[in-house]
C-alpha cells in the first residue's frame, strides 16, 4: 500500500479520535453516556468500521471512553478528553513549528549554495581583473631610495605602491617571496607585480624602472 495512502488514513482516524474527544469536552456526551456503537459512527463519518476502531483505541487507551462489546461506547472521563486535546494540540504545534523550521532550512541551503556560487564568480571575475591590470615590473633601488637599509614593511610598499614584491634580484642571488622584513640594498632589483599606475608611487620611494614601462630619464623621478 502506497505511503501516502497509509499517510491519509492514519490521519483520518486521528481526526475522528479529536473530533469524538472535542465533543465530549464541549459537553455534547456527558460522563457515563453512551455515544452509538461502532457501526453507527462509521456512517456518521463515511470510514470503514476498522477506521473508527482504530481511533476508539486512542481515545480508550487515553481514559477518554470505554468500548463495550455488544453494547457500544460510553464517555468515562472528560478531564481525559481535554487532556488529550490540550496535548494533541501542543504536538501539532510542535509539529508546525518543525515544519516551518524544515521549510526555512531548505531555503537557507539554497541560499548558502546560491552566495557560494556568487562568492565563487565574484573572486575568479576579480582575480581575472586584477591580473589583466596589473603586470610584472623591475625596480632598481638606487643608493638615494629612501628603501634602502630598510624592510618592505618599514616603507610600507605594498600600502604605498599598491605592488607586491615578488622576488629580489641582489647580485647572482634571486630572493623569491621575500619575508617583509627583508633588508632591502642599494642595487637590488625588485620583481614586482602592480598596476599601472604604481610607477607613480615609486617616485616616492626613488626607485627606477627598468621594464613595463617608457624609458624615462632617472632624473625625472626624483
Amino acid at each position: 500500500m502506497p505511503d501516502s495512502l497509509n499517510r491519509s488514513r492514519s490521519a483520518r482516524y486521528i481526526n475522528i479520535a479529536i473530533d469524538i474527544a472535542a465533543r465530549i469536552a464541549r459537553g455534547e456526551h456527558q460522563e457515563g453516556q453512551r455515544i452509538f456503537g461502532r457501526s453507527s459512527l462509521a456512517g456518521r463519518y463515511n470510514v470503514s468500521p476498522e477506521t473508527i476502531r482504530r481511533a476508539l483505541a486512542i481515545l480508550e487507551e487515553r481514559g477518554v471512553v470505554e468500548l463495550h462489546p455488544g453494547v457500544g461506547v460510553t464517555v468515562r472521563s472528560l478531564a481525559a478528553a481535554e487532556s488529550y486535546l490540550a496535548e494533541y494540540g501542543q504536538r501539532q504545534i510542535l509539529a508546525d513549528i518543525q515544519k516551518r523550521l524544515n521549510t526555512c532550512l531548505e531555503a537557507r541551503s539554497k541560499l548558502d549554495l546560491e552566495i557560494a556560487h556568487l562568492t565563487n564568480e565574484l573572486l575568479d571575475y576579480t582575480f581575472k581583473m586584477a591580473t589583466r591590470l596589473q603586470r610584472i615590473q623591475e625596480f632598481r633601488v638606487d643608493s638615494n631610495s629612501s628603501l634602502a637599509g630598510k624592510s618592505l614593511d618599514d616603507v610600507q610598499f605594498r600600502t604605498r605602491t599598491g605592488g607586491t614584491v615578488l622576488a629580489i634580484q641582489r647580485n647572482d642571488k634571486e630572493i623569491v617571496s621575500p619575508e617583509a622584513h627583508t633588508i632591502i640594498h642599494p642595487g637590488d632589483i625588485l620583481i614586482v607585480i602592480a598596476p599601472p599606475e604604481a610607477i607613480e608611487h615609486t617616485k616616492e620611494l626613488n626607485l627606477t624602472p627598468l621594464t613595463g614601462f617608457p624609458s624615462t630619464p632617472h632624473e625625472s623621478l626624483e
